[in-house]
């Protein structure tokens, strides 16, 4: 019955991708934009409207987003296959991906709200699906981050009822310079960087880790994380020169600072998330210079090979017996080798090497920043980031594919699982063809750089430094000498993302806790008590007794009481 459910997601996910690609196609060729408007109902002459845009771009990031989910929920049946709540799992998967359709296919900022939050729910629901305290934490420092996006969004919101409607797509360009405008500008990037977790933001991403290997493929490739990169993709007309050169060091530094954490990470579902942060990072930062749909063409083709890479360290952690350590790993290329070819092309393809899909768009980010006008540190900052996602991905493979076995004596494991080498086999045929069958689509006038030849050559030098300081960084740690053991504290800081994890939670946290406990102690059990309720209650309480005294003895108080008062008055009279 459970497989019967992941086959009926399955088709229905893949035809709708198929169709939402021709229709990309059609409309790119045409150069088509279709914005229908939906009367829901309509009371005393206003309108409640559904507002759809269907263009190239909305289209074809669909197209991808289905095809990625499809192949997502087929691989699960088997990765979650001792699941008793299978059926609960898959729901909360599709009710995530209905929820990108809805944020993708807005141009207005009600509906994008509900897209937003449904996200920011849905994920919350599958990174604690596994109902343990580190789940619990990840997931509440998750929404509690996002949630700064959603305020965002809000205040958005309010501040577009000074333009009558609420579809932005009318007020982009011609209210770029209204002071209004400057502020809902800044607002979205607020809001996509908390989305897609760029400095301060970051600390959420790899805590998301606690989810399910199947979610964090779809979160990491093309649903929660690309949100924010979207956004500003279709906001981009009207964010300033200021705003975007916030989020070009924002971004160069996002990229710079996951790329040293990879590098010295040991969790091999960590090491993927940081290397989808500093992706992020490189997008953010190639859309601020100017170049969106470059940034997009990106956000295509890192969607193809994130998943498979997910979905590749997902059957390694399956087959050795959940272990994620990579220290633990090694040699996995004889016992699983259709699995490590898919691993190794898919980290190729991260890593930028010629004619594999991240080549198209990697490469030609790099070549446009060499001829642009930029500052030395922005342009250094790009070309040391590039060189160290090819270092760490060198390490990650050091360790899990070609190193030696470190795994227990006993040990069984092999590629049986068909299930899920099917649905990544979905997949390793996009990562090889998809970014020249995509840079051919959208980018139908070829760019043509003309640089000198050391300029050039710069992303490949990199590259092969990059390749080479991972090598001997695995060398050198499994020959005995640590290059983390030097120096733990500054080796502690750069894993760790800059203390980010901490000054996200205990930073925050810590002095609200201080905070209140002196409330507690100084005003809420202490002054308020004296002057309160309970001094009050003891005044009460003593004055009763007093009056207490004279309602003892009942009558013969009160026979008293009137003698002596009849007694008074005589006195008085005469």
């Amino acid at each position: 019955m459970k497989l019967n459910i992941c086959l009926v997601y399955f088709f229905t996910f893949f035809f709708l991708s198929l169709l939402s690609f021709f229709l990309g196609l059609n409309f790119l060729i045409n150069d088509l934009t279709y914005f229908i408007e939906l009367e829901l109902f309509s009371l005393n002459s206003s309108s409640v409207v559904m507002t759809l845009l269907f263009d190239w771009m909305s289209l074809l990031f669909m197209s991808l987003v289905l095809l990625i989910s499809s192949m997502v929920i087929f691989y699960s049946f088997k990765y979650m296959k001792g699941d008793l709540v299978l059926d609960r799992f898959i729901n909360l998967v599709c009710l995530f991906v209905l929820s990108m359709m809805l944020l993708i296919i807005s141009p207005n900022l009600i509906k994008i709200l509900l897209g937003w939050n449904g996200l920011g729910l849905v994920s919350y629901c599958l990174v604690i699906y596994y109902q343990n305290v580190k789940s619990s934490s990840a997931g509440m420092l998750t929404a509690i981050t996002n949630q700064i996006g959603d305020v965002a969004i809000l205040l958005k919101i309010s501040w577009m009822l000074n333009y009558g409607s609420w579809n932005y797509v009318f007020y982009l360009s011609c209210m770029k310079n209204d002071m209004s405008m400057k502020l809902i500008s800044f607002l979205i990037v607020l809001a996509a960087m908390t989305k897609s977790a760029q400095i301060p933001f970051s600390s959420w991403l790899p805590a998301a880790m606690a989810a399910p290997t199947p979610v964090s493929s779809l979160v990491h490739s093309s649903t929660l994380v690309t949100a924010g990169v979207y956004l500003v993709i279709r906001f981009f007309n009207c964010l300033d020169s200021i705003i975007l050169g916030i989020l070009l060091f924002v971004g160069c530094f996002t990229m710079f600072m996951a790329g040293l954490g990879a590098n010295l990470e040991f969790d091999l579902k960590k090491i993927i998330a940081l290397s989808t942060l500093s992706q992020l990072g490189l997008m953010m930062s190639i859309i601020s210079m100017g170049q969106p749909i470059l940034g997009f063409f990106h956000l295509l083709t890192h969607a193809l090979f994130k998943a498979l890479l997910f979905m590749c360290a997902g059957c390694m952690i399956h087959n050795l017996g959940n272990c994620q350590d990579i220290r633990f790993m090694g040699g996995l290329s004889s016992f699983l080798p259709l699995t490590c070819c898919m691993f190794n092309i898919s980290n190729l393809a991260l890593s930028g090497l010629p004619f594999l899909a991240g080549f198209y768009s990697k490469d030609l980010i790099l070549e446009v920043i060499s001829l642009s006008y930029i500052n030395i540190l922005i342009y250094v900052v790009y070309f040391i980031s590039t060189g160290l996602t090819f270092s760490y991905t060198m390490r990650l493979l050091y360790y899990t594919v070609f190193g030696n076995l470190n795994y227990n004596s006993y040990y069984s494991f092999s590629d049986s699982g068909l299930i899920m080498l099917k649905g990544m086999m979905g997949l390793i045929f996009f990562v090889i063809f998809g970014g020249s069958t995509l840079s051919w689509l959208i980018l139908p006038v070829p760019f043509f750089i003309c640089l000198p030849f050391f300029m050039k050559m710069m992303t490949l030098m990199v590259i092969v430094l990059g390749g080479w300081l991972g090598y001997l960084m695995s060398q050198l740690f499994l020959g005995g000498f640590s290059i983390y053991l030097e120096n733990i504290k500054s080796s502690f800081f750069i894993a760790s993302m800059w203390n980010m994890p901490f000054l996200s939670t205990y930073f925050v946290n810590y002095p609200i806790f201080i905070m209140g406990g002196l409330y507690l102690k100084v005003v809420d059990q202490g002054w308020s008590e004296f002057y309160g309720s309970q001094n009050l209650y003891k005044n009460l309480s003593k004055n009763s007794s007093f009056f207490l005294m004279f309602s003892k003895f009942g009558l013969k108080t009160y026979l008293f009481l009137t003698v002596f008062w009849v007694i008074f008055l005589i006195i008085l009279l005469f």
